[in-house]
């Protein structure tokens, strides 16, 4: 029986991290397991983004689309294990566009069970997360916002306004209620970062990667970093100015091309 691993976030988990390793590992994990990140999926990825802002049928009925178009992708593939990775697939990051948690991701992966098991009924579809411990995962969504919206809040005011949605376990539990069918399986960043490959070596234990076949992947170097302190009080009195958007960018890009410590 072939096995589907969703992995579905959350953001600011070490995603990147895994993601930029599993594709630099690409050519060395076939021919028995296939990657399917966000570029292989990206209409998938902006219509769950969607339904988390609207929690509309309608958008939920155009994740169940994608979802089987990339199921069909899939029909002829060999590999016995693919890996579906993209933290999208959980929706916007809480602090987006109103949002103060992952109440949609329940949904979406219901939505995603139903397309793969229409199409690929005789595979095993199996749900990965990855977490994080609270005041690290927000001070950290915190600095993304910073850096990529026009977020004006000081970090205690986000972390206070948050705080609900750094719960991943109460979201884990909703899905699996959601999923009682699904093996649902979990892995927290900070148990892992202090291993050769980081936070990818708990998604290649659940695969039960023999350690001849480990020594052969190598690292990545991880791009998605985090702006030291003083860049983070920049990039706030930026965000608090009267720049129109392009200047914004501009400025931004100007600032983030320095002062940058490791996520």
């Amino acid at each position: 029986m072939r096995r589907i691993i969703v992995h579905a976030g959350f953001h600011r988990t070490g995603t990147t991290s895994l993601q930029q390793t599993l594709r630099a590992n690409r050519a060395a994990l076939r021919p028995d397991i296939r990657l399917v990140l966000r570029p292989g999926m990206t209409a998938l990825c902006e219509s769950a983004r969607g339904y988390s802002r609207s929690r509309e049928d309608y958008d939920l009925g155009l994740v169940k689309y994608e979802a089987a178009l990339l199921a069909e992708s899939l029909q002829q593939e060999d590999a016995s294990t693919i890996i579906i990775s993209s933290e999208d697939l959980s929706g916007h990051m809480p602090g987006r566009h109103g949002l103060h948690g992952y109440g949609a991701a329940p949904d979406l992966m219901h939505a995603l069970s139903v397309a793969f098991q229409s199409v690929l009924p005789e595979d095993k579809l199996e749900f990965y997360f990855t977490t994080r411990t609270p005041d690290a995962w927000l001070r950290s969504c915190y600095a993304q916002h910073l850096r990529a919206s026009r977020m004006i809040w000081d970090e205690a005011d986000y972390m206070k306004r948050l705080k609900s949605s750094a719960d991943h376990k109460n979201i884990i539990d909703l899905i699996t209620r959601e999923l009682p069918d699904h093996q649902i399986r979990t892995a927290a960043l900070e148990d892992h970062a202090n291993r050769r490959l980081g936070i990818v070596e708990a998604l290649l234990d659940y695969l039960a990667l023999s350690d001849d076949r480990r020594l052969m992947l190598k690292g990545a170097n991880a791009k998605n970093t985090a702006p030291n302190e003083a860049v983070k009080q920049q990039l706030l009195a930026l965000n608090r100015s009267a720049l129109a958007p392009d200047d914004l960018r501009a400025a931004k890009h100007a600032l983030l091309s320095g002062g940058q410590d490791a996520a």
